[in-house]
């Protein structure tokens, strides 16, 4: 899994920053790590270094092996606050995706049991 950090002009990106975000996303999606080829970070400032409730942002885009991508965001006072709020709505997202992919009552699997059972009996 390969996960990308982008930031505004007006956040400063660093080493740091990215070595935490790494670690979270890895670490937050470590049984997704086969099925997601990268995750796009992107940090910002909405309100241009001012002060301001919410005004910062963080969307992360999740990159699936034969899938649309998936993307959720989220705003916050803090950055990092934002990083695992938006990383928590990815890791929904991506569950709720599986369970619909593995529906264990389709028609189809019902069908199948049934004709199995009546060349049983005979």
């Amino acid at each position: 899994m390969n996960v990308q950090v982008r930031t505004d002009h007006n956040i400063e990106g660093s080493a740091e920053l990215n070595k935490y975000v790494e670690s979270l996303l890895v670490e937050h999606f470590a049984r997704f790590k086969n099925a997601i080829t990268r995750i796009e970070v992107h940090l910002s400032d909405e309100n241009a270094g001012k002060f301001g409730v919410g005004d910062k942002r963080c969307l992360l885009e999740a990159r699936i092996a034969n899938h649309q991508p998936i993307v959720v965001s989220h705003h916050a006072d803090n950055i990092h606050v934002a990083i695992e709020v938006a990383s928590n709505k990815l890791l929904r997202s991506l569950d709720n995706m599986v369970g619909k992919l593995t529906n264990h009552d389709s028609p189809k699997d019902l069908y199948q049991e049934k004709s199995e059972l009546e060349v049983d009996e005979d």
